[in-house]
């Protein structure tokens, strides 16, 4: 069956656009790839690093950040929102957050600000590239980086004076309307780039209940999605040797939440919609000082402040849905979160003239402190009964890192780095639960790169990550569970970048195995009314797989590209505390994490068939997966097809695009517990459907 599906989606995808100069782009304006110390070209980087470039995201109002990296290989999402705010890479990484503080598995950085905790702030106008890195990057970002790192670029300022309009309509009452426009401020001193950002939708759910005046309502846009995003970017000269750069972001997403039904259909019978919203300003300060010939130093420091709520009808029903006989129950939940982050780098970094041990080696050293702090506010209301609970979790890492490039041979180069991380928590909460816990980290890497031609480079490495231990807020099935320990990731890649035909054909492959020791786990007990989750510690577990992208331009119009991510993961041991407090060993022993596909996929086409037109289609698929570390529910393997039709005329670009042609239903989370007063409270699945089909028209002018 899983055949018949790749040879259709294969097939169905022979359509697609692009630029009408293809082979000519990649030759002169590679790709680079900027989230390392260094900037590298993509074909240079000896890393499983994918890149989507603008040119990729045709259809910003209807596709989300999380859709977008969705189709690179081995990266899966998880919603139980408006919108996805976790994501997972090689099936590491959190699925979401209630009352208990989390830390993150993968790191999210709009320029210079890191977002990994707060993954609605990602929107895309304007967006110059998104590099998905995967693995851990222990030398770079240390305990926020152990799954790998999401690097988003917006558009730089240019001396030129250029701009974009872009304008959406389609269906579900989709609307957007953003505009870009940069340039020279000061002469030869100062450039910037202004952008500003609407997108409205009503979702994909309907809501129909009967209030307490016996009225029938009926809404369709109580999943809806309102989204503000403005940024600014300045680059200053201050001298011929120091570049400053300052980004600013402000962000008002108020989102509604309402996407989970008894019956499992995109209709709910909720009566007090939940919210999903983040208001965030933040900014990002870079220096750039050339000290003299031998070296330079990076400067940074950023800070973000964001006021966030999640609620959600905890019932899923409205009053008087039941018969009162069934017991009922009407409970509504509310978490209100206030986030500060701050985080200073300070790094010196060799220039050709500053190598050393004869000149073979570049060399990075520097600093890195950040402060983060968490405040949250939890209103619960249990029919008339309204329970408050509160908490601060409060975080300071401090670290230094470094790293050498070694060239051993004129074709074989050596790459070492370690970093060194002290990090200090402090929580309390409403329990008078108070712990302060500090631990030192360390995480590195050790790489060989051969170099065998211009067209051929291979790669192997090993490389170590963490993330840091916690505590779980509220209740817990018993004491053992109320913290949990820092999980430590070793992997191994070994890869091969690799083009042919003078660059018209172009591959990276990529294969890993990784080894997980404590590993963290998110699991949930749930009674009838109540639900905990916690975060607890397997005691081993290991993944491996494959990692491919492939690009093809066998003309200057026509672009074929595919990729594919292959991913066996499971838990190794397992033991959990039985009612007396044993340890004992878990049902889930053998079998893989949740949200882990054994395969992804992403094969399309870019067409230009005639002068000015554009047809783009692709197919994207993945294999199911466990929604839960605490039940065996699984998603459905599916495939999308997704197609746009583009025409350019001057400055001028109308696209029409469409998202899962086959109006497919696929599933983005899903729980199993006991919710439904009709059936006894049976345990039962429930799931939140994936985006249907969406359809749209975009118009857009350049100068």
């Amino acid at each position: 069956m899983k055949t018949k599906i790749l040879t259709g989606s294969i097939i169905a995808a022979y359509a697609l656009l692009n630029t009408p100069a293809f082979a000519e782009e990649v030759t002169l304006d590679p790709i680079v790839v900027s989230a390392d110390f260094r900037e590298a070209k993509l074909s240079e980087t000896a890393n499983s690093v994918s890149v989507i470039g603008e040119e990729k995201i045709y259809d910003k109002a209807s596709a989300g950040f999380e859709e977008v990296i969705g189709k690179t290989p081995n990266v899966n999402f998880a919603s139980g929102a408006s919108r996805a705010h976790y994501i997972q890479i090689r099936g590491i990484g959190e699925r979401s957050q209630f009352a208990t503080p989390v830390n993150p598995s993968v790191g999210i950085n709009i320029d210079g600000i890191e977002f990994s905790q707060s993954a609605l702030a990602v929107t895309l106008f304007d967006v110059k590239q998104i590099e998905v890195l995967r693995g851990p990057q222990g030398t770079t970002f240390g305990a926020t980086g152990m799954a790998g790192v999401i690097n988003i670029q917006s558009n730089e300022p240019t001396k030129e004076t250029e701009g974009h309009i872009e304008a959406t309509v389609g269906n579900y009452n989709t609307k957007s309307l953003g505009a870009a426009v940069g340039g020279t401020l000061i002469e030869d001193t100062l450039l910037g780039r202004f952008s500003i950002y609407k997108n409205t939708s009503d979702g994909f759910m309907k809501n129909w209940h009967i209030d307490s005046q016996g009225n029938e309502i009926s809404q369709d846009d109580t999943n809806n999605i309102d989204e503000l995003t403005a940024k600014a970017k300045l680059r200053w000269f201050a001298s011929d040797n120091h570049t400053i750069d300052l980004n600013y972001m402000h962000l008002d997403v108020d989102n509604g939440y309402d996407a989970f039904s008894l019956d499992n259909t995109r209709t709910t019978h909720s009566d007090e919609q939940g919210k999903d919203t983040q208001e965030t300003d933040a900014f990002s300060l870079k220096s750039t000082y050339q000290l003299n010939p031998k070296m330079h130093l990076v400067s940074k420091v950023s800070h973000s402040a964001s006021d966030l709520e999640y609620s959600y009808d905890e019932d899923w029903s409205y009053v008087g849905e039941f018969n009162a006989s069934l017991e009922p129950y009407s409970y509504f939940d509310q978490y209100l979160r206030d986030r500060e982050q701050t985080d200073m780098d300070v790094r010196l970094v060799s220039d050709e003239e500053g190598r050393i041990f004869n000149g073979s080696t570049d060399w990075t050293m520097g600093v890195y402190l950040k402060n983060y702090s968490e405040d949250l506010t939890r209103n619960r209301r249990k029919e008339d009964v309204y329970v408050l609970f509160t908490n601060e979790y409060k975080t300071k890492n401090r670290a230094i890192y470094g790293q050498l490039d070694s060239t051993l041979t004129s074709k074989l180069t050596l790459t070492t780095g370690l970093r060194a991380e002290k990090w200090e928590v402090s929580y309390n909460d409403s329990d008078n639960v108070n712990i302060n816990t500090d631990e030192n980290l360390f995480g590195g890497k050790i790489g060989l790169q051969y170099q065998h031609d211009n067209t051929h480079l291979y790669y192997v490495s090993l490389s170590k990550g963490y993330k840091p231990g916690g505590v779980n807020a509220g209740d817990v099935p018993s004491p053992e569970y109320k913290d949990y320990q820092t999980e430590t990731l070793w992997n191994i890649d070994a890869g091969l970048n690799a083009n042919y035909f003078e660059n018209k054909l172009i591959s990276r492959l990529n294969l890993f195995y990784g080894k997980r020791k404590d590993q963290q786990v998110k699991v949930y007990s749930a009674e009838q009314f109540e639900f905990t989750d916690y975060l607890t510690n397997a005691a081993e577990g290991h993944y491996y797989g494959l990692e491919a992208e492939l690009d093809y331009y066998p003309n200057d119009n026509v672009h074929f590209y595919g990729s594919l991510g292959l991913l066996k993961s499971k838990f190794d041991e397992y033991a959990e505390y039985d009612d007396q407090g044993d340890l004992v060993p878990s049902s889930l022993e053998g079998r893989a994490p949740a949200h882990a596909p054994e395969y992804q996929y992403n094969i399309g086409v870019d067409y230009r068939f005639v002068e000015n037109w554009t047809l783009k289609a692709n197919a994207e698929g993945k294999d199911s997966f466990y929604f839960s570390n605490t039940h065996n529910e699984e998603s459905e393997s599916y495939t999308l097809f997704n197609s746009s039709l583009e025409y350019t005329h001057e400055n001028w670009t109308a696209t029409l695009w469409v998202k899962n042609i086959t109006d497919e239903d696929y599933y983005v989370r899903g729980f199993y517990w006991y919710q439904d007063p009709a059936i006894g409270y049976e345990e039962s699945r429930y799931t939140q459907f994936g985006a249907p089909r969406t359809v749209g028209f975009t118009v857009a002018y350049d100068f």
